[in-house]
């Protein structure tokens, strides 16, 4: 913990020499934090609580430096600690950002993919109702990108709009190993007038995650089934259930109507990886809200499925016909079915949640939300937490 404190009084005091040097209007320094405690009821778990108070789990702290290169050119830099990770100070973005004109800009770097509604500013928990976005939605394991994006906005017959381009890598991580999207392709368009917001996105990559080196005993245990399969001679069976250089696509949309008295909005997502034991995911979440002086009460409804049959039939029933002894065949029946039937789910969760404005730039939140499972009823669960956000 001190070292990672050292760590974060090095940058703000490497940021604070960088400005004798440079023009004080040209250099912006901006912060956000979430101070997040929360316990589920009895011995449930939900959203990495249990029943014993933590004020680590969803808690952050996060600086923002940016700096005019030029009259069209800028830097722009964020370092972020999570308390989950016990305040580790990483670089969440660093890119530089040019105005080719004065609606059009290229970003170049490590910057927020634009998935969602709330991309841009999704940790910054003061610039939403929520004291975290649903995360049915939202919990993804590849919100930034490592290449370029290009973004056009404007105005024309009472909407503004913004499409957005963007090209490069991401890296995150699924079931304990890396999950690296490399030829990441993604297109977004918004409209928006002075009460409505229309979204939609359409994204593409090439998918690899090597289960082999994860961190999870389990999932390594099915990399090492899939080796198995392969070395028997079932390569094409062993092939088709990795995630090894596969297809993924992302699509979301969503709605959102605010006339600043109360809001009702909603977002829906689909995500699939072909060829593989993957199932296709659709989630999404619908919410209301109304703006009382400064009380703002909501409700949410968020709901999420990964469905599908079990593939590859035919290369399965094949296994039985090889000639392996029956103990083997059989644990490598169950290997190809099982690893598609553990990904299958299906729950939805309401949540109650109440936000008070302190005062500009600070507002403490409370939220009761009920986890119920379709699948596996010991997945239920009730969590209770309390928020204060900030920016500065």
């Amino acid at each position: 913990m001190k070292s990672n404190l050292l760590r974060l009084a090095v940058l703000l005091t490497a940021s604070s020499l960088s400005l004798s040097s440079i023009a004080a209007d040209k250099v912006r320094i901006n912060g956000f934090g979430n101070v997040v405690v929360g316990a589920t009821s009895s011995d449930d778990t939900f959203l990495g609580y249990d029943d014993d108070p933590d004020f680590s789990n969803e808690s952050l702290f996060a600086l923002q430096v940016s700096s005019d290169i030029s009259e069209k050119l800028s830097a722009t830099a964020q370092v972020l600690g999570r308390g989950s990770e016990d305040y580790d100070v990483d670089f969440e973005w660093a890119y530089l950002s040019y105005k080719i004109t004065p609606s059009l800009t290229l970003v170049a770097g490590r910057s927020r993919l634009p998935l969602f509604t709330y991309s841009s500013s999704l940790d910054v928990g003061y610039t939403y109702h929520w004291i975290t976005a649903p995360g049915v939605v939202y919990d993804v394991p590849f919100n930034n990108l490592d290449g370029v994006k290009l973004s056009k906005t404007g105005y024309t017959g009472g909407w503004d709009y913004m499409f957005d381009v963007a090209f490069g890598q991401f890296k995150g991580t699924t079931l304990g190993a890396d999950n690296v999207g490399d030829n990441t392709v993604l297109v977004s368009a918004q409209v928006s007038s002075e009460t409505l917001t229309l979204r939609s996105v359409f994204g593409r990559t090439t998918n690899t995650i090597d289960l082999t080196k994860s961190a999870n005993e389990t999932a390594q245990a099915l990399g090492n089934g899939f080796d198995s399969l392969e070395a028997l001679g079932f390569v094409d069976l062993a092939d088709s259930l990795r995630i090894e250089e596969d297809t993924g696509e992302f699509i979301g949309f969503s709605l959102m109507y605010d006339n600043f008295d109360y809001f009702i909005g909603a977002e829906y997502t689909e995500i699939s990886v072909d060829n593989t034991f993957a199932n296709d995911d659709e989630a999404y979440y619908v919410t209301v809200g109304a703006r009382i002086g400064k009380w703002t009460p909501a409700l949410t409804y968020e709901n999420f499925e990964s469905s599908g049959d079990v593939k590859y039939s035919d290369s399965i029933a094949a296994i039985a016909a090889s000639g392996l002894p029956a103990d083997v065949a059989g644990a490598l029946t169950a290997l190809a079915i099982g690893s598609q039937q553990s990904q299958l789910s299906e729950y939805s969760v309401v949540t109650a949640s109440l936000r008070y404005d302190i005062t500009a730039g600070m507002a403490i939140k409370a939220d009761v939300s009920r986890r119920s499972d379709d699948v596996d009823s010991s997945l239920d669960a009730t969590l209770a937490r309390v928020a204060v956000n900030f920016v500065f």
